[in-house]
């Protein structure tokens, strides 16, 4: 019982701790010291109003990133969609999607939106049943859509700001916030957790590679047009996740509101990817 506790520490816990450290990153970060004269030279104000202070850092990351992609993932995705007719992969997308609703269904209770947790709680059950374990979205076909939560939401709602913008490894644009909620999301999940306790731990790295393909397959001449016709895919990039994040919140909010409308608020993230980047401002 011990060893247990010392292996799997309690996501609560590890989350809160990494809250507190979040809050004091975040508060760092964003303490500047205003120049003498009162007045900042135009590439600061650029620097503030993008809140990229690390931008170099973040440009080689992703100039790294996009390499990875092109010479590993995107072959893959293609791979995949030509080795795999559209209903598999359909089935293949509602089955990972199933397996987030625990994590999404926790953290609509941390935010407490009850209407949102009961639509998880509504469609786990349901897809894992009249789905065949998720393998079919019976309770979107039905009038029951699903949306996303996460950690880095969640501390979104309780007010903790998102601090600047930053590139991960693999893993592309985020923040400190959304960081935090990244790990916390995959310390708290179920079935990693499961996966872990019984040694097959390479099922974790399994779901994470055939997300990312899956995810990645769905995106192929979204991603292309994108780089194709910005000016600075770099910070089209950065303009695109932040929109993308700002609908997750504007889609909770509806449905913490439980407005009759709610279905056009959970239009796909595809959707508000696809939106024409203001890649001139941006660039500039």
């Amino acid at each position: 019982m011990q060893e247990s506790m010392i292996r799997h520490p309690s996501p609560l816990a590890l989350a809160a701790w990494m809250t507190a450290v979040l809050i004091t990153l975040v508060g760092c970060s964003s303490t500047r010291t205003s120049p003498s004269t009162g007045t900042a030279s135009v590439a600061s104000a650029e620097v503030d109003e993008a809140n990229d202070p690390i931008e170099p850092v973040n440009r080689f990351i992703f100039d790294v990133n996009l390499k990875l992609d092109e010479y590993t993932l995107k072959p893959v995705a293609k791979g995949y969609r030509a080795a795999f007719p559209q209903p598999v992969r359909d089935s293949v997308h509602s089955f990972l999607d199933n397996l987030k609703s625990p994590i999404v269904f926790m953290n609509d209770v941390l935010q407490a939106n009850v209407t949102g947790a009961n639509a998880t709680f509504g469609r786990f059950l349901i897809n894992s049943t009249f789905g065949l374990g998720g393998l079919f979205d019976f309770a979107g076909s039905h009038g029951l859509p699903g949306h996303s939560a996460d950690f880095g939401q969640t501390l979104g709602v309780w007010g903790v700001p998102e601090g600047p913008y930053l590139v991960l490894p693999i893993f592309g644009p985020s923040n400190p916030r959304d960081t935090t909620g990244l790990v916390a999301d995959s310390l708290a999940d179920p079935f990693s957790i499961v996966a872990g306790e019984n040694g097959l731990t390479y099922l974790i790295f399994v779901r994470a590679g055939v997300s990312a393909i899956d995810s990645r397959s769905r995106t192929i001449e979204l991603f292309d047009d994108l780089q194709r016709n910005s000016l600075d895919f770099y910070a089209a990039a950065r303009s695109l996740y932040r929109q993308r994040r700002q609908a997750e919140f504007e889609r909770r909010a509806a449905f913490e509101a439980d407005e009759p409308s709610i279905a056009i608020a959970q239009a796909p993230l595809t959707e508000v990817s696809s939106l024409e980047p203001e890649s001139k401002a941006l660039d500039q």
